[in-house]
Formats: structure tokens, sequence, C-alpha cells
């Protein structure tokens, strides 16, 4: 529940819920524009996404944390921002160049390599819903499978499968473009199966 704060204007309360009704590119307009409604909307909105995605990147919380926020302060302070076709992408994209920049800088921090082809990604059964909740051995069984895929198929299972992007959306945020993005998809799904039937 939004807390409105006694000093905002007439009609903010109101303000407040028709943001909540409006599609990610209409609130990314409006906040373009400098209404802070629409872009603590915008927040609200998204933080859960770019958490659960962070974390599989980084494994440190608190960093995954830092970013989002740095992140969305870098937005409104330059609200100049070109077009974008898909909010969600791009703020998946920024939140995982910041993530990738701060490993850079801190040489300390875990690596992100995970042997197969330099990308960290991880998939938990806490982040990887199946069909059946209650089917727990099958479950484990895809979970173990997954954490035998190199990074990148991982994250492209994830971004498809749990958090439902388009290929132009997976595309953006993984730097591919639309034809690699369906050929990487489907060699993940066809070594996916090898796994699971051997």
């Amino acid at each position: 529940m939004v807390r409105v704060r006694p000093d905002f204007p007439p009609g903010t309360q109101n303000t407040l819920r028709l943001h909540k009704l409006l599609g990610d590119t209409d609130l990314w307009n409006a906040f373009k524009e400098g209404d802070k409604n629409a872009f603590g909307e915008l927040f609200r909105r998204h933080y859960s996404l770019l958490y659960q995605y962070g974390i599989k990147l980084h494994p440190d919380t608190v960093v995954v944390e830092d970013c989002i926020q740095d992140l969305f302060f870098e937005l409104w302070q330059s609200r100049s921002a070109s077009p974008i076709q898909s909010v969600k992408a791009y703020l998946l994209t920024a939140l995982k160049y910041k993530l990738f920049k701060v490993h850079r800088d801190q040489p300390t921090v875990k690596e992100f390599d995970d042997g197969n082809d330099g990308v960290h990604f991880d998939i938990s059964h806490d982040n990887f819903m199946i069909a059946k909740e209650d089917d727990r051995k099958k479950t484990k069984r895809v979970i173990n499978a997954l954490q035998q895929l190199p990074g990148r198929q991982r994250e492209i299972i994830y971004l498809r499968m749990y958090q439902n992007l388009s290929y132009e959306e997976i595309g953006e945020v993984m730097g591919i473009n639309y034809q690699v993005c369906r050929n990487l998809l489907s060699q993940s799904l066809k070594s996916l199966r090898k796994i699971l039937q051997g």
C-alpha cells in the first residue's frame, strides 16, 4: 500500500492510483516529463524483478540493492534518455552492466565465471517454477539439469520461461540479435532435454 505524504498536493492519491493502471511505456514517458509519482511506480513495479535477476548475477545482496538504487538515481538525473522499446528489458540490461562493472572494479568479489562460458548465472529451486509445485523430485531433477548448462543457456531459459520476456527483450538484455536469441533458446532447451533423458 502506498502511503501518501501529507504535503502532496490535492489529487495526488488519485494520481498514484492512476499510475498503477498505466503500462510501463506510459509510466516511462510520464517519468521522463518529470513525474515523480510515475518514477516511484516504475521503481515499485520493477524492484523485485531486478533484485531476483541481480542476485543470479552477483552473490552479494547488498551490492545488488546498491546497484538498483544507483540505477534509479541515475535514471532520475538523466531523464532525457532516448525512447526505449521495453522498460523491463532496459532496466535488466542496465542492472546487468552495473553489476559487471562492480565486479570488474572490485577484484575481491567472487568470480562471475562459472567455468563454462564466463557467465555466472544461478538458478535455484526458489526461483524456477514448475507447473506442479508438489512434484519435488521432478523439480529437483530439472534444477540439477539446469545447473549443468553453461551460464548463458541458464540465463536465456530463466528470462524466457520464468520472466516471460519476448525474444526482442531477451536480445536486448543479453546483447544478441533476434535470430541468435531464438537459436540459443532452442539449443539450450535441447541441451536441457538431453541431460534430463541421460
